[in-house]
């Protein structure tokens, strides 16, 4: 049952865009590089937040923003 229930949170998460991005950051120098690697979604008590990663970075950090809107022309 507990399996369900996390397949449910998934499809639900996929369906809803994300509150945050998750971005892994490597400073090399003077530049630092971005990768998405997850997103996060608030919880509706708002006292937390589910994070789905993609990939565990072994270095670096990871940075979690706000998505920005599309800008269209």
């Amino acid at each position: 049952m507990a399996n369900n229930q996390n397949e449910n949170q998934t499809n639900q998460q996929s369906q809803n865009a994300p509150d945050f991005l998750a971005w892994h950051v490597i400073d090399k120098g003077e530049k630092s590089f971005w990768n998405k690697v997850g997103a996060a979604w608030k919880h509706k008590d708002d006292k937390g937040f589910t994070i789905q990663l993609e990939v565990v970075p072994i270095n670096g950090r990871i940075v979690m923003r706000q998505p920005m809107d599309d800008v269209k022309d």
